[in-house]
């Protein structure tokens, strides 16, 4: 299941990682908006990126103009590792060695074709492991305030 959601400015792009997802055969739980009125992203953030980190989801895709207010709101949440990708090469390589499980895109930053290329490589891309799950440990053990020394 990969939870969705996106703000007001990125409702059209949504829409289009949607048909992506259907296209895919992948299940998905859209955690709105569902509007073109102004809302507050880290509302929606908070839901998609809590629904992952509850394992409710597998992983989620926020939308939002620049995809940075989503990326930073769903960073907040425990257990989450948001990329902001405007290429599909930062999407591979961010499943591959960061294991992100909360993708994040702007949809006034790129276009929608491009988003579907970055959503679909990010989505088939698996995690490495090997010496990079050292690397996700440490991010664990920094996000609970341990000493990185």
């Amino acid at each position: 299941m990969i939870a969705i959601a996106c703000d007001h400015s990125a409702l059209d792009m949504k829409k289009v990682i949607i048909e992506l997802l259907d296209q895919m055969g992948l299940p998905y739980h859209d955690y709105g908006t569902y509007t073109a009125d102004s809302c507050d992203y880290p509302v929606f953030a908070a839901r998609a990126a809590g629904a992952v980190a509850r394992g409710e989801c597998e992983k989620g895709i926020l939308i939002c103009g620049t995809g940075i207010g989503m990326s930073i709101a769903a960073n907040k949440v425990d257990g989450i590792r948001c990329a902001l990708c405007s290429e599909p090469y930062s999407a591979k390589l961010t499943r591959m060695h960061n294991d992100s499980n909360v993708l994040a895109l702007g949809a006034r930053v790129i276009g929608p074709e491009l988003a579907r290329m970055i959503a679909q490589t990010w989505l088939e891309t698996p995690f490495e492991g090997g010496r990079h799950q050292r690397r996700v440990d440490l991010l664990t053990a920094l996000e609970k305030g341990e000493k990185m020394e």
